[in-house]
């Protein structure tokens, strides 16, 4: 058991903080006399969760951002936010402009997207609305109106340029899989402009790890079980010394059932259904923000296999879980992985 508690701190203090729905906010003195500051609240449709090193309280200008980057920026849901007018726009032959900060993210998930040959894809929108996982109206679609649909996604019709973004008629984008680790990586932007110690800001399933802790150890991050009784319950731990981003997808974190079934959020482009890769679960450690969140959702899509060179590409690093609670690794996250939960084994790629 101990060897289990070590990695508890974040992943109690999120799963609280999802149970009570609030926002908080406290200061404290760490032991070296620094100022701590943490807070949380809920934006981008997940719990936002703060803790600073430093000599001021940045937690809610950070959160500041978040709500704006959600409500101008990258939401499809918000009205007249640049990723909703451009929804709007499709099939006016209209260029839709775009702040440098957007078409760079689009730009991002482009690349990624072929390079992942569509696993990661912008365009997935309306589909993703038919399913509505997480939403407020759930439901198993009928084969008919996926066919329908599936015309209307591909990476490739999405046209993004210095004068703005282009989609045909029946087109909708969607920033989902990415939109979190961008969340991380204004974090880190506003952290570097002031004079923060550590710090570890957790945007849902994304988190930035920055800096160090005021005792110079090594930061504990827990992966979730997903296959756990609630959110408390962990796979294993992370030990990290270094700035990073980690972002985790897995089935278990928005899903119904049916018929003894489980239909996830975490849709494959290609067949417009939960992807059905053999995994439960993806971590990614790499340096990017946007990168690990978009890499967790393409490699859940791709399978372990498949996953490799996309991971070598980008120089990132993985945890993944398959359906027989098997947990395999990249190389380099060998030194910061621990198995704590005896219910998977680890197995050599």
């Amino acid at each position: 058991m101990k060897r289990i508690k070590k990695y508890l701190s974040i992943s109690l203090m999120v799963f609280c903080i999802f149970l009570v729905g609030c926002k908080s906010s406290a200061v404290e003195k760490s032991s070296d006399n620094q100022n701590s500051y943490s807070y949380t609240g809920f934006a981008m449709g997940t719990t936002i969760s703060e803790q600073i090193y430093g000599k001021s309280d940045l937690t809610k200008d950070i959160f500041s951002e978040l709500q704006s980057l959600e409500d101008n920026l990258i939401s499809w849901r918000v009205e007249n936010s640049e990723i909703s007018n451009l929804n709007k726009s499709a099939g006016s032959g209209k260029r839709t402009k775009l702040s440098s900060s957007t078409e760079n993210y689009l730009k991002k998930v482009l690349q990624l997207s072929k390079d992942s040959d569509g696993a990661l894809d912008p365009t997935i929108g309306e589909i993703a609305r038919l399913w509505d996982i997480g939403g407020d109206n759930p439901r198993v679609p009928e084969q008919e109106e996926i066919d329908e649909l599936l015309p209307y996604v591909g990476y490739k019709n999405l046209d993004v340029n210095d004068d703005g973004a282009l989609i045909p008629e029946g087109f909708k984008i969607d920033l989902g899989a990415v939109g979190k680790g961008i969340g991380c990586d204004i974090s880190k932007e506003i952290l570097d402009k002031n004079d923060v110690d550590g710090a570890v800001i957790s945007v849902g399933g994304s988190i930035l790890v920055y800096g160090q802790k005021p005792d110079k150890s090594p930061w504990k991050i827990a992966i979730t079980d997903p296959r756990g009784e609630d959110e408390s319950s962990i796979l294993g731990g992370l030990t990290i010394d270094k700035d990073c981003y980690i972002s985790t997808s897995g089935d278990y974190e928005k899903y119904i059932m049916k018929d003894g079934v489980r239909y996830h959020h975490i849709l494959d482009p290609s067949t417009g259904y939960p992807a059905n890769s053999g995994l439960i679960s993806v971590t990614i450690v790499c340096d990017n923000g946007l990168l690990s969140d978009g890499l967790s959702t393409a490699c859940f899509i791709l399978g372990l296999e498949k996953s490799q060179s996309l991971l070598q590409k980008y120089n990132a690093e993985a945890v993944f879980v398959d359906k027989d609670k098997n947990v395999y690794m990249t190389d380099g996250m060998k030194d910061m992985f621990e198995l704590t939960n005896d219910n998977y084994k680890i197995v050599n790629n």
